[in-house]
């Protein structure tokens, strides 16, 4: 890529998805789409380090919340809180 592009295709680190980064024009590109908070963006920045495609940041975003609330319910169950099982 060239220093004067606006935008580059990448593939998505978790799911190898193509997409655009339009860091060069950041209101037209994907992750406009989804708000982050600060929380949220240390989280997906703790596991990847690289832009991630809009459908893999918003499970991540839902991952974290997901992972939040089983931490919350831990704490309210003590010895009691089992994690959900598989099948």
């Amino acid at each position: 890529m060239s220093p004067c592009s606006k935008y580059e295709e990448k593939n998505c680190p978790r799911c190898q998805a193509p997409f655009d980064c339009k860091v060069g024009s950041i209101m037209l590109c994907q992750c406009s789409d989804i708000q982050l908070n600060y929380e949220e963006l240390n989280y997906i920045g703790s596991l990847y380090d690289d832009c991630l495609c809009l459908k893999c940041m918003k499970e991540l975003k839902a991952e974290y919340h997901n992972l939040r609330y089983q931490e919350k319910l831990k704490k309210i169950l003590g010895v009691f809180y089992q994690l959900p099982k598989e099948n």
